[in-house]
């Protein structure tokens, strides 16, 4: 895996992008130098031409990531994703039409072959997606892990090493000499004869994951693994490895002193103001471009039932700070006539016809711009939850009040991960996802979740 601006990269994803960006301007590159005059063809004229090279890679990364394309753990079936490859080249056709239309090359002449060969390529690009699912040969980036313990934590990190979204090899398991408790199945564990730096050597092992239900009393070969280490193979924790390849801080491998004692958690002025700058522009922004669909969206509210638009509730925000949310009425307004909150659930009774379509395109979302740029509420951050659910859950599920000390978010890294959760176990899981986020946020990781945002928003994942 690869940190790039406290978020992690598959090196696999990174080199398929890298791929793509190349191929896509290199199309374009070649097209312009084989049409354009040789006396046109100047240092000014190939520069702006990969500048629109360029917007047009940028531009089918972009939708390919919206659309899930690069999410290496999405399960996709046929049908599925062949339905984004062809939204995919459409919208890179729009892509490409629009560069060229918008920023034209007065001594370029070959536009039209331009747009055929891009989009041969492009189209190349996904035809490759749909038949092999990938570009690259998995063994080309593809790493040997060993998984130190037998235990339950073992057969966790196990059951990820051998999903077929992932790019590593798991050659199996060690025994701690202290485990008693044994999941594993026998064939998986590596030679018990031999010690960790033999068979380390023997398998050509790249990465160790520590994975122990129990530590103490000698169950690690410090001296072994420090070995291994000085001869180049990694050594990771379970929580690491967990934070690493699956974007979460479980909370069956997490500690107290990983939490305090490990890197992220940076809540400095810098990042906090800009955070704020980019909340303001992108929550303008899209109140604009969305301020029609808001006005129609009141409209049939009133029209199919009566009662109010909108519908306000208190809930608990950053420092534990209680704020009014706003959201387009999507429920009965008798919804709680009993008093007592509930979560909603798959097919509510309660949800109007209206409100199940705007709830399925994430529209009755919307009015929580303006919690935005109030302050209340970042564009990113964890889910805000009311305060009636967040004092049971603050004393049932360790680390839960961590998520407040980052403002809530209309779209977060859990909501992009995870489906819609109604009970205490789906809070759970949602909130190992928000622990990445309050622990690596940074304004790139929300440029990821907001166009994760978009494919979610385009399939109606998770609604309810």
């Amino acid at each position: 895996m690869i940190k790039l601006f406290n978020h992690y990269f598959d090196r696999r994803t990174l080199l398929q992008l890298f791929m793509d960006l190349l191929l896509v301007s290199a199309a374009f590159m070649a097209t312009l130098v084989v049409l354009s005059d040789a006396t046109e063809l100047t240092p000014l004229q190939l520069g702006r031409g990969l500048a629109r090279a360029l917007l047009m890679s940028i531009g089918f990364i972009a939708v390919n990531s919206a659309l899930g394309l690069y999410d290496r753990g999405s399960a996709f079936n046929t049908t599925q994703l062949r339905a984004r490859v062809l939204v995919s080249f459409l919208m890179m056709g729009l892509i490409v039409v629009g560069v060229l239309l918008l920023l034209p090359m007065k001594a370029f002449y070959g536009h039209t072959w331009a747009v055929v060969i891009v989009m041969m390529v492009t189209g190349l690009l996904l035809v490759i997606q749909v038949l092999t699912g990938e570009f690259l040969p998995r063994t080309l980036t593809r790493r040997k892990v060993l998984v130190y313990g037998t235990g339950a934590k073992a057969k966790a990190v196990g059951q990820t090493l051998r999903h077929p979204s992932s790019a590593a090899e798991l050659c199996g398991f060690f025994a701690s000499p202290n485990e008693q408790e044994h999941l594993v199945t026998n064939w998986g564990v590596l030679s018990p004869g031999q010690t960790l730096t033999e068979v380390v050597a023997e398998k050509g092992v790249d990465e160790i994951v520590i994975a122990l239900s129990e530590r103490r009393g000698g169950s690690m070969p410090m001296r072994e693994l420090l070995d291994c280490k000085l001869n180049g193979v990694l050594v990771t924790d379970i929580a690491t490895y967990f934070e690493q390849h699956l974007g979460q801080i479980r909370l069956d491998a997490v500690s107290a002193g990983w939490l305090i004692f490990g890197d992220g958690f940076n809540q400095g002025f810098l990042r906090t103001t800009i955070k704020r700058l980019f909340d303001i522009a992108g929550a303008t922004v899209l109140t604009l471009v969305s301020l029609p669909i808001m006005l129609v969206t009141a409209l049939v509210i009133k029209l199919e039932s009566a009662g109010p638009v909108f519908y306000k509730q208190e809930r608990v925000g950053l420092n534990n700070k209680l704020f009014n949310v706003v959201k387009f009425r999507s429920m009965r307004t008798d919804a709680e006539k009993d008093g007592i909150p509930r979560w909603a659930t798959a097919g509510d009774s309660r949800v109007t016809r209206v409100g199940r379509v705007i709830r399925k395109l994430r529209i009755d979302e919307l009015p929580q711009l303006f919690s935005v740029l109030k302050g209340d509420m970042s564009l990113v951050g964890p889910r805000p939850e009311r305060a009636f659910f967040v004092e049971k859950l603050t004393q049932d599920i360790p680390f839960y009040a961590v998520r407040h000390s980052v403002k809530p978010g209309v779209t977060g890294w859990a909501q992009v991960r995870y489906q819609y959760g109604s009970t205490v176990e789906d809070t759970a899981q949602k909130l190992q996802f928000d622990l990445y986020y309050v622990k690596n946020h940074s304004l790139f990781l929300d440029l990821v979740i907001i166009f994760e945002t978009v494919g979610v928003v385009l399939t109606g994942k998770g609604a309810q």
